[in-house]
């Protein structure tokens, strides 16, 4: 019994990494679509059916590989497309870049306040508990990984949107050496500094 309810919470948490990292590309192409481009519309990016959005490396094997090995939750999609010359401002396409943090964040804040209502009501039991939770640390782990300034995450594409001078090469990020350096040192700095920031949160709320 015991062995059954540790796979189910296993299958739950990869199908929510699966979702937020669904639910984050498709902030980046709405985020652009608001402002005028229609690029990840006519692509048809902008549905939560995962069919689109999939990548086999990045949405499903990785995840699976961090979750099992480090406990941790990582992975990405296909890049939602848009096209930069139809957003207007540099905030316009910071605003782009950011929407997927945005919305984890989101995601992971309107966890925690429904933790805390049902806690006060009463009406918060272990299995709910257990799924805010995964919830809560899945949305939270993506958008600190997304939110290092390191390309290809969504931190330097910020910066690159409000500073356009800070220009790297796009065949130095897609190199898969780069990558695995990359990959490397966010899973270095999350193991530093995510403890602090999920037993905060922790404190906030139990």
């Amino acid at each position: 019994m015991i062995e059954s309810i540790s796979i189910s919470q296993e299958i739950f948490s990869f199908l929510v990494v699966i979702f937020s990292i669904i639910v984050h590309e498709v902030a980046h192409g709405y985020a652009a679509y608001i402002q005028g481009d229609h690029t990840a519309e006519r692509a048809g990016r902008l549905t939560l059916s995962p069919l689109p959005h999939i990548d086999v490396l990045g949405s499903v094997i990785v995840p699976l590989v961090a979750f099992f090995t480090a406990g941790t939750f990582f992975g990405w999609a296909k890049p939602v497309p848009y096209n930069p010359h139809n957003i207007r401002t540099r905030i316009g396409l910071a605003f782009v870049a950011a929407a997927g943090v945005l919305t984890n964040l989101s995601i992971a804040l309107v966890s925690v306040l429904a933790i805390k209502f049902l806690g006060i009501e009463g009406l918060l039991n272990e299995a709910v508990g257990s799924a805010l939770v995964i919830i809560m640390t899945a949305n939270l782990s993506l958008a600190f990984f997304n939110l290092i300034p390191v390309p290809p995450f969504d931190g330097m594409s910020i910066l690159q949107a409000l500073f356009p001078k800070l220009y790297i090469r796009q065949d130095i990020v897609t190199n898969p050496v780069y990558m695995v350096i990359a990959i490397m040192l966010a899973s270095v700095l999350y193991d530093r500094f995510m403890p602090s920031v999920l037993g905060f949160i922790s404190q906030l709320i139990f």
